[in-house]
C-alpha cells in the first residue's frame, strides 16, 4: 500500500482519485502519523462471491441427522 501525506492528496486529489479507481490503495498521513485509507469501492455481492470462491473446497460435509453415535468419517470423505 502506497503511502501519500494529506497536503500531498489535497493539492493533487483527482490523481490520486484516478488511482484508487485503478484499484490502487493508499494509506494517508498526517505528520507521519496513519490517519485514513482510500481502497476502491467493492459492490457487496462481489465481495461476497470472492469470500465464497476463496473457502471453496475447504469445507468439509456430514450428515447432521445421523444418530451421535454413529461414526463420524467426514475426514476421510473429502480427503
Amino acid at each position: 500500500m502506497q503511502q501519500v501525506n494529506i497536503t500531498e492528496l489535497r493539492n493533487h486529489l483527482p490523481h490520486y482519485m484516478k488511482q484508487v479507481q485503478k484499484g490502487v490503495e493508499f494509506l494517508v498521513t498526517s505528520h507521519g502519523k496513519n490517519i485514513a485509507r482510500l481502497v476502491p469501492e467493492v459492490s457487496n455481492t462481489e465481495e461476497a462471491l470472492n469470500r465464497l470462491m476463496q473457502l471453496r473446497g475447504t469445507m468439509i460435509k456430514g450428515d447432521i441427522l445421523d444418530p451421535v453415535e454413529a461414526e463420524w468419517n467426514a475426514d476421510a470423505d473429502n480427503l
